[in-house]
This record gives C-alpha cells, structure tokens and sequence, in this order.
C-alpha cells in the first residue's frame, strides 16, 4: 500500500483542525469532472461542490459551484462590483491554493482567498467537495461547508 499524497495529508490536517467532521474519500481515479465525481460517488452532480479558482486581475476568487451550474462570470462580476473574472491558469491556481486543477479543496491555502459559496448546494443533504488532489474528495453539508470556509453565499449561475 502506498503512502498518502501529501495534498491530501495536508488537507486532512486542516480539514480536522477547522473541524470539519466529513469522511474523506480517496477514488480509484483521477475524477476531473463533477459528472465523473458524481458517478463514482452515487451521488447527483448538482452535490458536487466544484472549488474553481478565477483571476480578477490578479486577485484571486475562489467559487464553490454545484456541478449542475456553470459560472455566470458576468453575473458574478456585476453582483460583486469588481473586475472581470478569468479561469485562472494553472501557475496561478498552485500559487494561491497549493493545489493543482481538479484537486483545489474549499480550505487550506498558503493565504486566505476570498470564497463565495452557491447556494444551489444547499439543496443536497451532503455535498461532496475536492479534498486536495484530484482522486480525493470529502464530505459536507452546505451549513458545514460554509462554516469551514467563511465562504459568502453568491448566485453564481441563472437557473
């Protein structure tokens, strides 16, 4: 059996400090899709939390999205007042989370990132987010996830 990756053992870590009671769940593979991370889970894809980092010049912004909604960056932009809202490359991912695309988890960055919350997700009994790596996720509630992050509730797509 190998070892734990460190992404996740760091998740693990803050996940517990912060007390987050969840399970965290390491998937045989690599589920780059909340559609994939839903079908490996049993679960809906709209309780798959996706954690997509943007680039407001700069800055960045960290939306906890339902699978079942795609970033509104206009609506987003124009709720919160501020400049426009790229999908962040990947350097500027691992600079401000320490995580990779498809592994970014809601918590446990180098330095606080400002977070935004769906409140679609609020729907699901338990909502599954990354934990870290790619393979990890972890287990929530819409109230647990907010308190873990101080994440501000934001209608970030149209239904």
């Amino acid at each position: 059996m190998s070892a734990e990756h460190p992404s996740i053992t760091r998740f693990r870590d803050e996940h517990q400090r912060r007390g987050g009671t969840g399970q965290i769940v390491i998937l045989p593979d690599s589920v780059h899709t909340a559609a994939l991370a839903a079908e490996a889970l049993g679960c809906e894809v709209g309780a798959i939390a996706n954690s997509l980092l943007f680039d407001a010049d700069g800055t960045p912004v960290l939306i906890l999205t339902s699978g079942a909604h795609r970033v509104d960056t206009d609506l987003v932009r124009t709720t919160l007042g501020g400049p426009a809202l790229r999908r962040a490359k990947p350097e500027f991912v691992r600079e401000h989370t320490g995580q990779v695309i498809g592994g970014v988890s809601p918590i446990g960055h180098p330095t606080p990132v400002a977070t935004y919350l769906d409140p679609w997700l609020e729907r699901y009994d338990v909502v599954w987010a990354a934990a870290g790596h790619p393979a990890a996720v972890f287990a929530t509630t819409y109230d647990e996830l907010r308190s873990l992050t101080g994440a501000t509730p934001l209608v970030v797509a149209e239904d």
